[in-house]
């Protein structure tokens, strides 16, 4: 699957953002999805994760409460819908897909930049102050 990642920009702290992840290849509802970021000067960090079957959705504590990870599988899409955003959250944006059965869901593996076989090309998000 190949993916593609959009919907970034600038924007002032407190705005919203809704990143876009579209997939090629008819295999995309039985892939689970992630979305990773990294800032300058950082390592590449997990942001949120989505199973396929849209049962599951995890976070990290910094975007708890603030960003909500969803899926479209008619469309090929996942979506990252950011609100409340913070200067911190400054960062180039990735979306990621883990094959059925990886193991993607065991010892929160979908933390995990290793877990995901397939990555999209990432969206910078800015946040001014």
């Amino acid at each position: 699957v190949q993916l593609q990642a959009s919907g970034g920009g600038l924007v002032q702290a407190g705005g919203s953002l809704r990143l876009s992840c579209a997939a090629s290849g008819r295999t995309f509802s039985s892939y689970d999805m992630g979305w990773f970021r990294q800032a300058p000067g950082k390592e590449r960090e997990f942001v949120a994760a989505i199973s396929w079957n849209f049962a599951l959705t995890y976070y990290a504590d910094s975007v708890k409460g603030r960003f909500t990870i969803s899926r479209d599988n008619t469309k090929n899409t996942v979506y990252l819908q950011m609100n409340n955003l913070k200067p911190e959250d400054t960062a180039v944006y990735y979306c990621a897909g883990s094959r059925p059965q990886s193991g993607w869901n065991i010892n929160a593996n979908y933390r995990l930049q290793g877990s995901y076989g397939y990555w999209g090309q990432g969206t910078q998000v800015t946040v001014s102050s």
